[in-house]
């Protein structure tokens, strides 16, 4: 049962099976194991971002496309949701799923114009023009701010069941209360791992096997009669429509977008940075690669705080772990990681569970 939900993909690592365990473990029951507002908002973000990047993934890591213009889709799924439930006197779920529907339709219609227009250019001259198709769009909705509240983004409210007032059973369960921010949630939390299961079966069935021959040798792909510009463009088309569904549950949990959480180029260069920690080609890198790197995001400052208080005695080494400077620490975890696990996390723990097993 599980060979066959994984798509015969296993993690083929003691290590990354236990780590995956564990986040898995921790996502599930992230509202029951913490207390507060922020562990709750850094799992759901996790989740999307598990999603968001492994998407991204399935056209760098799978495909070989290098496109910049990701964060658009990713901005139109939350956009469709905030403009749905934004514009009715009564949020309900017929607007958000309007909404979404305009959203994924508008997606896949941008997805193939640039796909059509684009993919028949390579490399770095793919990137760029993805990069100004991007820039122009989050350009356009800080414009428009008569329909998308410009640099001030929109706030909406959500169908009832899904607010925090909302109670769906007056007994506590574990010490937690079944309110409306719980089922937001799971809601995110279930959507992202649906998400992320469809993705791993896609790499894994033949057209993501003709994804990869296409990613490793173009010519020998059509010589063996695959249309590869075809190939290419439902690649690009899935993965715009995976994270447009990755903003809209993004939306859902935040109740705002605005152009710098959604159509921000910071957004690109986290997915980017995410992918190469965790490890190209691979889905389980992005379930890695985003954990440890929104935890990080999150809690590296803290964590400086504290490590800074404790070598107060030593001037030096309290100062370079003054809270102020985490960002340039979280660039050398990153150098870090480039350097111990060039091949990614997952790429590394598999590597190791292979020449363990040829002893």
């Amino acid at each position: 049962m599980l060979h066959r939900l994984l798509s015969g993909d296993l993690p083929r690592s003691r290590a990354l099976t236990l780590v995956l365990l564990l986040i898995l473990f921790g996502l599930a029951f992230a509202p029951f194991l913490t207390t507060g507002a922020r562990p709750l908002n850094t799992a759901a973000t996790i989740c999307v971002y598990i999603v968001l990047v492994a998407s991204y993934d399935l056209l760098l890591g799978y495909t070989g496309i290098v496109s910049f213009a990701h964060t658009m889709f990713y901005g139109i799924g939350a956009y469709g949701i905030g403009l749905g439930l934004s514009r009715v006197d009564e949020p309900t779920w017929g607007a958000a799923l309007g909404g979404l529907g305009i959203a994924l339709l508008v997606a896949l219609l941008l997805a193939l114009v640039v796909g059509l227009f684009a993919l028949r250019v390579r490399a770095i001259f793919y990137a760029m023009i993805t990069l100004a198709v991007a820039s122009s769009f989050a350009v356009l909705a800080s414009q428009l701010s008569d329909f998308t509240g410009g640099e001030d983004g929109i706030t909406f409210s959500v169908p009832e069941v899904l607010t925090p007032g909302f109670t769906l059973m007056e007994n506590e369960v574990f010490g937690r209360s079944i309110d409306g921010r719980l089922l937001t949630y799971y809601l995110v939390f279930f959507g992202c791992l649906l998400l992320f299961v469809f993705l791993l079966r896609l790499v894994n069935s033949p057209f993501g096997r003709v994804l990869q021959a296409v990613r490793e040798n173009e010519f020998r792909a059509e010589a063996l009669g695959y249309r590869t510009m075809v190939y290419r463009i439902w690649a690009n088309c899935l993965a715009a429509l995976v994270a447009t569904l990755a903003g809209a549950l993004m939306a859902l949990w935040l109740r705002y977008v605005g152009p710098k959480t959604s159509l921000g180029f910071e957004v690109m260069t986290d997915i980017l940075l995410i992918v190469v920690i965790g490890g190209m080609g691979t889905m389980y890198g992005a379930v890695v690669g985003a954990a440890l790197f929104i935890i990080a995001q999150n809690y590296l400052k803290e964590l400086m705080g504290v490590g800074s208080s404790a070598l107060e005695g030593v001037p030096l080494l309290a100062a370079a772990l003054h809270p102020d400077r985490w960002m340039l620490w979280l660039g050398v975890l990153f150098i870090l990681s480039i350097y111990f696990f060039p091949i990614g996390i997952v790429g590394k723990l598999r590597l190791r569970s292979w020449m363990a097993r040829q002893k």
